[in-house]
């Protein structure tokens, strides 16, 4: 039986959505400011159309004005460029988020330049990516690793001193999630997939964020006993019994035994996502003038 405690990521987002009603309503009462969230989707990649639906549920239930823009996948590069821009232009729209993956003839990149960095929600535009990196206060940061430090502190509210290591580099969760480690006062390393004897730098942390993408890979052996383990990791894999499940990049139920406070998944992170999606719309919205 698992002796880590389970961190419950849907009733700590259930909760941060509550804060975000409450600060919605009262910018209605005080500003008469409703927060917009403008969501773009191009093309029908099944995932993201129930990502788009979720978040758009989620936006209403907040009390905000949710825009969906869903585009073909063959529509040209110059017309989602010209989206945005009407989209920055938009009073009514407080928050921009173009779901990615994007189809294969558009530039991620240029796309996301050209989200104006005030409502970029999603926090990738390189403007907020500098304002993460150099402390600076009010930066829109990257949903998945802001929800992940609102997991960690759940089970410990001051950060301050431990050591924590994050597995994965990626600019949408990796690195982000290391800023946000700094800024909360951890001695933080990166590991990846050329890191060498993984395993013993995993053992010396406190707090491990996996998001390397690859199914349990993170194995009991790994963790220091009592650490916190966040696993943004989520994959199918097919068990023993032939059947289809989600996993995540930490091979749950021998990292239980040994950590002190694990993410499950489904249940974990992903929950979070969203809640700090809200969150950063939120304060898009109490930023305009």
């Amino acid at each position: 039986m698992a002796r880590a405690t389970i961190i419950d990521g849907k009733a700590i987002a259930e909760s941060v959505s509550r804060e975000v009603a409450d600060g919605v309503a009262a910018l209605k009462r005080e500003r008469g400011i409703t927060p917009g969230l403008a969501v773009v989707l191009v093309g029908e990649d099944p995932a993201s159309q129930v990502y788009v639906r979720t978040k758009a549920k989620a936006t209403e239930a907040a009390g905000m004005r949710s825009f969906e823009h869903r585009l073909p996948a063959d529509t040209p590069e110059a017309r989602l460029l010209e989206l945005v821009a009407d989209l920055g232009r938009a009073n009514d729209v407080h928050g921009i988020l173009v779901q990615l993956p994007l189809p294969p003839h558009i530039d991620a990149r240029k796309v996301i330049e050209a989200i104006d960095p005030a409502k970029d929600v999603d926090g990738f535009h390189p403007i907020n990516v500098g304002r993460l990196a150099s402390g600076t206060p009010g930066a829109l940061a990257p949903c998945t690793p802001t929800g992940c430090i609102i997991l960690a502190k759940s089970v410990a509210p001051k950060l301050d001193g431990i050591e924590a290591v994050v597995i994965g580099r990626s600019n949408i969760v990796g690195k982000p999630a290391a800023q946000l480690l700094l800024a909360e006062n951890c001695t933080v390393t990166i590991a990846h997939s050329r890191t060498r004897d993984l395993a013993a730098v995993v053992r010396r942390a406190d707090l491990v964020v996996a998001a390397v993408g690859k199914a349990e890979m993170m194995r009991g052996s790994w963790i220091k006993p009592g650490a916190i383990v966040i696993d943004v990791g989520i994959q199918r894999a097919v068990g023993p019994d032939g059947k289809s499940r989600l996993v995540g990049d930490v091979a749950f139920a021998e990292v239980a035994e040994v950590a002190g406070a694990i993410t499950p998944v489904p249940g974990g992170v992903g929950p979070m996502t969203v809640a700090c999606l809200l969150r950063n719309t939120l304060q898009a919205a109490r930023a305009a003038t």
